[in-house]
């Protein structure tokens, strides 16, 4: 295996493109797989993201075969040579090609959200998919492109057979490839990973990205917290969880999120807190509570993002292995739990007395922790905004109930989600000084301070 995951693929192609950093890239990914991948090069060169939607001609008996691709802007390529080898004519591919071209209409749809298409015309653009076998698909997109103008195309994969490689590279003005084999057959198999990526993990990616350049604040720099992230995975039985661990130096302490509902590591309100939390000392740990196959069951029926007995229980599994993993050499661990994550966390904080340290709750609904609360032995804030009136009542009925140190803090003007200018930086701000204050008394020995 040469890659652990698309994670870990696309960190090790972003330097190699680090020279185009001053031309102020865009780095376009081509859905799904290749997403995760442009996701890690877009941001090593702090440049957006976009996808470029491309789907894959099939033969007509054998559709894993493919014959050529359709691009969005209209561009079908077809390989007629291998069109040749199968007996494939252009009206036997004329249905194929119709129904590809609805499906890149309705992705396109689907990833932008009705946002445009980037503005592509005399800028560089970084093509990025997370492998290269016959090389169909990648060159429909750049014949794409091609018709809106881009001053120039880079080519990025980790890895691609040397032969499709060497015929795509007179089309683009630079490749960047980790590995190139001439006895490729399978991308899948240069990856100890590669499941299928689900469209709500590319919407994601997009979103997070998109909000990370409005906010440059809340990335960590290429000096400080990024270089010490790894993902990491979490055995859980015989099953396991993925993971995002930041480990900055002389860290303080550590903090788990759990997500709410329908949400994922990659939440980008999750993630501007703990670069917050970061820039504080604090070592961050975001992961998904639900296996892969879970959340492609979750996706459709939307039943285990409430499953707090469930979601608690991993959280648990998660505290105990952090205990144990060795770069975190003990620290005091504090919860920083969202929507349904924040209920999770609570009752984890439960089960977990003497490790967990402390709590914060962001537009959470603790109540759904009822049976738990007055076992919570750790201090937990407790945090909503101004304008979410039904959540607010449902955390000062959660409160009376809690037995351990607690504190309610309302957000004016925020609502549910704390996108309003302003509300979520302050969310950061109350979470690290309660997670700094518990968490270092825990490390001095000195336990919980009691409940008024």
């Amino acid at each position: 295996m040469r890659f652990v995951n698309r994670e870990e693929a696309g960190r090790r192609l972003a330097p190699l493109l680090l020279g185009y950093k001053h031309e102020a890239p865009i780095v376009l990914g081509l859905p799904r797989g290749g997403v995760v991948v442009a996701y890690e090069v877009a941001r090593a060169l702090e440049a957006p993201l976009d996808v470029w939607v491309v789907r894959k001609v099939g033969a007509p008996t054998y559709p894993e075969l493919g014959l050529g691709a359709v691009a969005e802007g209209g561009i079908v390529y077809l390989n007629r040579e291998t069109m040749e080898e199968v007996g494939a004519s252009d009206e036997d591919v004329e249905e194929i090609i119709e129904e590809e071209a609805e499906e890149v209409a309705e992705r396109v749809k689907r990833f932008r959200a009705g946002r445009p298409p980037p503005r592509l015309q005399g800028r560089t653009v970084i093509l990025v998919d997370d492998g290269i076998a016959t090389g169909g698909t990648v060159r429909a997109a750049i014949q794409a492109l091609r018709q809106v103008g881009p001053r120039k195309i880079v080519l990025a994969v980790p890895v691609a057979a040397s032969q499709s490689l060497e015929e795509l590279r007179p089309l683009v003005e630079d490749v960047a490839c980790v590995e190139a084999s001439s006895e490729l057959h399978a991308i899948g198999g240069w990856y100890a990973d590669f499941h299928q990526v689900p469209d709500s993990e590319v919407i994601r990616l997009l979103e997070y990205t998109r909000r990370d350049i409005k906010r440059p604040e809340a990335r960590p720099s290429p000096s400080g917290v990024l270089g010490l992230e790894q993902e990491v995975s979490i055995p859980i039985g015989n099953a396991s969880l993925k993971g995002t661990l930041s480990l900055p130096p002389g860290a303080r302490g550590l903090v788990l999120f759990a997500h709410g509902s329908g949400s994922s590591r990659f939440s980008p309100r999750n993630r501007h807190v703990a670069a917050i939390l970061r820039q504080h000392g604090l070592a961050t740990l975001l992961m998904d509570l639900l296996t892969i196959e879970e959340e492609e069951i979750d996706e459709v029926t939307a039943e285990l993002r409430f499953d707090i007995d469930l979601l608690a229980r991993r959280l648990v599994q998660v505290t105990d292995w952090a205990e144990t993993f060795p770069v975190l050499g003990g620290l005091p661990i504090g919860y920083f739990g969202s929507s349904t994550g924040a209920a999770a966390a609570l009752v984890a904080a439960a089960e977990r007395p003497s490790r967990v340290s402390a709590v914060v709750s962001r537009g959470g609904r603790p109540d759904l922790a009822w049976d738990s609360l007055e076992q919570v032995r750790a201090p937990s804030l407790l945090i909503v905004g101004g304008r979410d009136t039904s959540v607010i009542e449902f955390n000062r009925c959660a409160s009376a109930k809690l037995s351990a140190q607690r504190e309610i803090v309302i957000i004016p003007g925020a609502t549910h989600l704390f996108e309003e200018p302003g509300a979520l930086d302050e969310v950061a701000r109350l979470a690290s000084e309660w997670l700094l204050r518990h968490l270092e008394r825990a490390s001095l020995g000195l336990g919980a301070s009691p409940a008024p």
